[in-house]
């Protein structure tokens, strides 16, 4: 028979796998079916495949690996194994079928509160192939993961006598707007958990509570969470216990979102199951640990840095995501631009003296030092860095990863480093005098060093470096310049709203020219699906930076206070984070609210 007239017998067999999953026989004629068909999967695909292939979302290689996996996965469609294989994204795979077959695309708002398929088409049906139904008139329209699967089609026109209509949807809504439309009143987390006995888990039953982590659903659960926080591009993940919830939190461009939280009595295994992850004691609940994990989801490469502390109703976790894929290392894309940008290049192109970047923690530091870095690393260059920890790994830099509890301290890391012969080294942080001392020394030798500290301001790092006990004549004569930075929000482009500011803003923005004359136009957030109704996506830096220059010394040896070498430097040029988040304000990239948020100016 030819592969074509397999579908109708094998339509039949899906539909009636799903009203009677016990049958045996259903299943094995089923597997029959889809044995015959397999070689002809791939195939069927081709024009999907090719888009993510050319968008660079699927390798040679990977391809392969999904040829390999879906001859022995017979039941599982190319899509889905694309997704549950983590080589894309439920986006990618969406976008890929609007692009290559036509498809509509439909997205979480449209799916109907109600269920629109009639009771003859089984629960279990739409959940196992991913599919929902939009409205029926003379036809009926769906929302499929896989609008391409003709058999799951037939079996719908040969069960309902109508017409189908495919669309494209993501898994997850799907799934999301079934649970709505069926009344389950359960989360996906909720159901999960739901399957676990665990009211009666003794904490100190360390191989009961391993046993636990370990099962189908509490993964299941970590996973979900995990998959949230990447579709929503968070930076961290907080699961934090309390006596009647555990609480899970988002940040998501700097800012904690709550979300659907697991059961409370879910918490010791949920946590146990992130410590295993990260290859943590879990039996050690007393003192505070940190650890790494390293997955592939949805498509991303992910490096994740996990945290534990000990609080009064089990261990808080912090999990830092590193999505390496979507970094940004380039400084026009930071936010760099101008002045700022001109003077800061110059200090990297010395060939020795300290450049400090400033800010407190989250203000993005380390993505600027990194950016530095990559500026840098050319073959006529050797660079060494030491970092706690080593967050980006770059090639053709030899990174240290500082282990205080074996003595590896950056201090004594920076004694070795210097007799490695390096021309640029990066310090992670100067914590202490003695490591200020050694990168003095390395930059009085002829080393190019770069550092990060946590101060509010430019001229705040000048004074924590004497307040650590460094010399005024050491300082004055390595720092080529200091770098103070904050990150603001930036609008979504899709749905911002102009509006005309003030006429006493706009007027005073034009005195300190820091808008062009004419008209001015601001913007407002909005909300809309690509940002997921926050009005923001993504991040830029807004920046402040002091070059070393001879008054400026003059100050700093007079042990002038950090206000006053802060007033010097405006009035040789230096445009603070205020003014340069106004700036950005007027270019319509962030709004004046999210300046205010990070900068202590008032306008």
């Amino acid at each position: 028979m030819e592969p074509g007239n397999w579908r109708l017998p094998a339509a039949c067999c899906l539909f009636y796998l799903a009203l009677f999953p016990s049958e045996k026989a259903e299943l094995s004629i089923l597997q029959t079916l889809n044995a015959k068909l397999t070689g002809f999967k791939i195939m069927e695909y081709e024009a999907l495949l090719n888009v993510l292939h050319k968008k660079q979302k699927l390798s040679v290689a990977e391809l392969k690996k999904v040829e390999r996996v879906q001859k022995t996965s017979v039941a599982e469609s190319v899509p889905l194994l694309l997704v549950k294989l983590g080589l894309c994204s439920e986006s990618d795979v969406a976008d890929a079928f609007v692009e290559s077959g036509q498809f509509e695309k439909v997205v979480a708002d449209q799916y109907p509160l109600e269920a629109q398929l009639p009771e003859i088409v089984p629960l279990r049906f739409l959940k196992q192939y991913h599919l929902i139904g939009l409205n029926q008139d003379d036809g009926i329209t769906v929302a499929m993961m896989d609008p391409e699967d003709r058999f799951v089609i037939d079996s719908l026109k040969l069960a309902t006598g109508k017409t189908i209509i495919a669309k494209v949807g993501l898994l997850s809504e799907i799934d999301a707007a079934l649970e709505v439309q069926y009344g389950e009143g359960l989360s996906q987390k909720d159901k999960v958990i739901d399957n676990l006995d665990i009211d009666d888990i003794d904490d100190e039953d360390l191989e009961h509570l391993k046993d636990l982590a370990s099962e189908a659903p509490i993964i299941k659960m970590v996973n979900l969470i995990m998959q949230r926080a990447i579709e929503t591009r968070a930076s961290d993940i907080h699961i934090e216990p309390f006596e009647q919830t555990l609480k899970v939190r988002l940040r998501v461009d700097g800012v904690l979102k709550e979300i659907d939280s697991p059961s409370v009595k879910s918490t010791a295994a949920v946590i146990s199951r992130i410590k295993i992850m990260a290859k943590l004691n879990i039996a050690e609940r007393r003192l505070p640990q940190d650890g790494r994990i390293k997955i592939q989801m949805l498509g991303k490469e992910l490096d994740l840095r996990v945290s534990t502390i000990p609080t009064m109703f089990g261990e808080s976790v912090v999990i830092r995501l590193l999505d390496k894929e979507n970094t940004v290392l380039d400084f026009v894309g930071l936010g760099f631009a101008g002045k700022h940008l001109d003077q800061f290049l110059e200090a990297l192109a010395q060939p020795h003296g300290i450049i400090l970047i400033t800010g407190p923690t989250g203000s993005g530091k380390s993505t600027t030092m990194y950016a530095a870095l990559k500026q840098l690393n050319t073959s006529e260059r050797k660079i060494i860095t030491v970092e706690d920890p080593v967050e980006y790994q770059m090639e053709g830099i030899n990174q240290i990863q500082a282990k205080p509890q074996i003595g590896l301290t950056f201090a004594s890391a920076l004694r070795s480093i210097v007799r490695q012969d390096p021309d640029v080294i990066m310090i992670g942080e100067m914590r202490d005098l003695e490591t200020a001392r050694i990168a003095v020394q390395s930059a009085l030798t002829g080393h190019l060093v770069l550092s990060t500290l946590h101060t509010n301001d430019a001229a705040g790092g000048v004074t924590r470096l004497q307040d650590m006990g460094l010399e005024e004549y050491l300082l004055t004569s390595t720092v080529n310049g200091i770098l103070a930075q904050r990150l603001v929000r930036k609008l979504c482009p899709a749905c911002k709203l102009a509006f005309h500011p003030p006429e006493e803003l706009i007027k005073e923005l034009q005195l300190r020219r820091y808008a062009p004359d004419g008209d001015i136009v601001f913007y407002k957030p909005v909300g809309c699906v690509q940002c997921a109704d926050m009005g923001y996506r993504g991040r830029l830096a807004i920046i402040e930076f002091l070059p070393m220059t001879d008054p400026i010394r003059k100050l700093i040896m007079n042990h002038a206070e950090a206000g006053v070498i802060q007033k010097l430097a405006i009035d040789e040029g230096m445009a603070t984070m205020y003014e340069n988040g106004l700036v950005k304000v007027v270019e319509g990239v962030t709004t004046l609210e999210e300046v205010l948020r990070v900068t202590t100016a008032e306008s």
